[in-house]
């Protein structure tokens, strides 16, 4: 009888064996294995994790039909549909993407120091580079259009200058951080954003509201650090090249590579569009032509005694001219046809040394040159900038105060052929010698609530002392729902013929009434967010109040006299206030929603005569919003994206008795993007840009007398050449066709 029931029982087992396979499989990102990554079969208890080498086995799978899902904090969750057949083992090759809006991403704007982002009492936005590439792009300029409350400004229509607005404010009150160090700034600002190749970025941190405490002048509308990916997490070798119908190319190459205990990356990027294209009919190019060449290096060294060094290179040559369609580079700062033409050459260092894995001291240091040859018709304008910085860091953790401590040093040097950098009839380079000192404390009170503190102290060579205090609470109930409230001080030290473009272009004298004081600002911020995790995905949402209030801030009067800009501090003050909200959704069966709006009021209160004038902020929308909307079809190795952009109408500079609209019109740039996976390693996309086809109205004033050699015919209303009046780029639907490929 026993002998029966074991033949029973063996024959049971044999034939449900024989009943069920075995799943295995990779999963990677950007070619390389990824450890600790969920894989499990939805409706079943069955599942698995990847090991070091990113591999992953399901055993005694019962045969059929299936869908996967793999999920991993920091990491998009992906399904796919497989068959398991009896006796068989299926493998499959996976490959998912960062997603840095859950919520134990690290980040270190904020801070200084790492720290999850839902830790940070500081709110701080992230973004992955793959939130990037549903809209490719040829710069970080272009690609930061999609982030709310954040607006690449086009400030010339000519030569297409541009800067970044953080909730209304201009371009000078952003710092843009690349490794946390102060690489792009002053004259770098118009020029100095492109050419970051695209694949060597890791994340995007963005802080809104004042960060002087730790950042010093200029980080008073807020913070853009733009993180580099280390060298080992690069592969071997991965390309990202793409072409539009309007004849824009774009290379985008990096590489990773060791050598004994370093590793190293090196990236380069190659951007070129000579097409001659004018849509609206007026003689002048709609967009700059342009070449740019950029190469990064960055090598890394890690020891086992904490000893870690690190030090990149960046250097950039970049021509680009607009103009009149007859202008050729013989014509250069002639009168006979109008072009602006730019010759740009930067070189930046950036670097950090650790001294041991139980010190708490870390040296940072960057250097930056920047050179710059231009003609703007006839007026010259050569400029050249080095900045060199150094800082010192200390953190420590003393019960429950973690404290964070520097002394940074910046010396800047700036030289140009404008009255900004002479005295009398002698050249007078601007020197900048600013050492200073900061202190914070980040103090954890409880698993619900921390506060932060900080003060620093600059010395500055020209204006003296400069104190920046910072206050910060956070309050988190439960893991779902926080509030932060952060309150600061910011200023800014200002070199106005590098920040204000309008000075050099067309034909306007510039006049400054008084010698220009620092600029001075206090902020309040208050935040909200609410996470939401559901059984196939979660729902992240935030909500911002924010209040910023200027003294002696400067303003250039384009109004009181049209052949002139007149330059002073503000006998007044200016605020900056408004609401933002912002809503990330992510579900399992592939759809994606990312969306946010802007509402803000931006203006300056001016006095004239014992009487309060309120004179709105040029070219900042009191609504604007934005949107990404992604599908991946797992079945079909296919991810649609539409992403756009919408604005409210903005306050333009015109002139007395202008024809043109003081208000832009309501707006939207909507793109639709298509990316289809052909191997493991291959990577198509194609869409249009601008699907609407929107183009602005009437950019010129005056276009065929560049040289203001006629304003006196048949000109009742005195008008002369203005380049300034601007609200979205003049160039219509263009189709656009790429491809990526990558090699671990």
């Amino acid at each position: 009888m026993k002998l029966v029931s074991f033949i029973y029982l063996s024959l049971v087992f044999g034939l449900a064996v024989a009943q069920t396979g075995t799943l295995t499989g990779i999963v990677r990102i950007e070619g390389k294995a990824i450890e600790f990554i969920n894989v499990f079969l939805s409706g079943t208890k069955l599942g698995s994790t990847t090991n070091v080498e990113g591999k992953f086995s399901i055993g005694a799978v019962p045969a059929g039909n299936y869908e996967v899902k793999i999920t991993g904090i920091g990491y998009q969750t992906k399904i796919l549909n497989v068959t398991v057949k009896s006796g068989e083992t299926s493998n499959v090759d996976v490959d998912i993407k960062e997603d840095v809006s859950q919520l134990q991403e690290v980040v270190i704007t904020g801070t200084m120091k790492e720290v999850t982002k839902m830790d940070s009492p500081i709110p701080i936005e992230v973004y992955a580079p793959s939130f990037f590439m549903k809209n490719q792009t040829p710069n970080i300029f272009e690609a930061l259009s999609l982030v709310n409350g954040v607006q690449p400004q086009i400030n010339c229509n000519v030569c297409n200058t541009g800067d970044i607005h953080i909730n209304g404010l201009e371009g000078p009150y952003t710092m843009i951080l690349i490794d946390g160090m102060p690489i792009v700034s002053s004259l770098s600002t118009v020029y100095g954003l492109a050419g970051i190749p695209n694949s060597l970025v890791k994340r995007m941190e963005i802080v809104k509201g004042p960060a002087s405490t730790l950042y010093g002048s200029e980080a008073v509308g807020g913070v853009i650090n733009i993180i580099t990916k280390e060298p080992f997490s690069v592969p071997s070798f991965k390309a990202d090249v793409f072409a539009t119908s309007l004849g824009e190319y774009n290379v985008d190459v990096a590489s990773g590579f060791k050598v004994g205990k370093a590793s190293s990356l090196i990236g380069v990027n190659y951007f070129n569009y000579d097409q001659m294209r004018d849509i609206n009919d007026d003689n002048f190019t709609d967009v700059t032509l342009q070449k740019r060449i950029s190469f990064f290096n960055r090598w890394s060294l890690h020891r086992k005694s904490g000893k870690n060094f690190s030090l990149a290179g960046r250097y950039i040559h970049e021509t680009r001219w607009g103009g009149e369609l007859q202008w050729n580079s013989s014509l250069r700062g002639s009168d006979q046809v109008y072009g602006e033409s730019i010759y740009t050459d930067r070189v930046e260092f950036i670097g950090s040394y650790q001294f041991n894995a139980s010190s708490p001291l870390q040296l940072d240091y960057s250097y930056n040159y920047h050179n710059q040859n231009s003609y703007y018709g006839i007026v010259k304008f050569l400029a050249e900038q080095q900045i060199a910085f150094t800082q010192l860091r200390w953190n420590k953790q003393v019960g429950k105060h973690e404290l964070l401590a520097g002394t940074p040093l910046r010396y800047v040097y700036f030289d140009d052929n404008t009255i900004g950098t002479s005295n009398l009839s002698m050249n007078q380079p601007s020197v900048t010698f600013l050492p200073g000192v900061f202190i914070q404390d980040d103090i954890k009170f409880s698993s619900k609530f921390s506060s932060l503190a900080g003060l620093r102290y600059d010395r500055h060579n020209v204006h003296g002392s400069i104190w920046t205090p910072r206050l910060s609470f956070k309050f988190s109930p439960d893991k779902n729902n926080t509030l932060r409230l952060t309150s600061g001080s910011g200023y800014r030290v200002v070199n106005l013929f590098t920040e204000d473009h309008a000075a050099l272009t067309g034909s306007r004298q510039v006049e400054i009434l008084n010698d220009l004081k620092p600029e001075q600002s206090w902020n309040l911020n208050l935040n909200y967010a609410h996470n939401i995790l559901l059984q196939d995905g979660f729902i992240n949402l935030d909500a911002s109040v924010f209040y910023t209030y200027f003294t002696n801030k400067i303003v250039g009067d384009f109004l009181t006299d049209p052949n002139k800009i007149i330059y002073d501090n503000l006998d007044g003050h200016a605020i900056s206030k408004g609401v933002t909200l912002n809503a990330d959704m992510s579900f399992a069966h592939g759809l994606k929603i990312i969306s946010g709006v802007t509402l803000m009021d931006v203006y300056q209160v001016q006095n004239q005569n014992d009487m309060e004038k309120k004179i709105p902020q040029l070219q900042a929308p009191r609504f604007s919003g934005t949107f990404t909307v992604s599908q991946s079809i797992s079945s079909a190795k296919m991810e649609i994206d539409l992403t756009g952009k919408i604005n409210g109408p903005m306050h333009l500079p015109v002139v007395a008795n202008d024809y043109r609209p003081s208000m832009s019109p309501w707006f939207g740039l909507i793109n639709l993007q298509i990316t289809k996976t052909i191997t493991s390693q291959l990577d198509m996309y194609a869409g249009v840009k601008n699907l609407l086809n929107f183009v602005p109205k009437d950019p010129f004033l005056r276009p065929f007398d560049p040289f203001d050699k006629y304003v006196s015919e048949n000109n009742p209303n005195g008008y002369t050449f203005d380049t300034s009046y601007n609200y979205a780029p003049i160039q219509g639907a263009k189709i656009m066709i790429g491809l990526r490929w990558t090699i671990q």
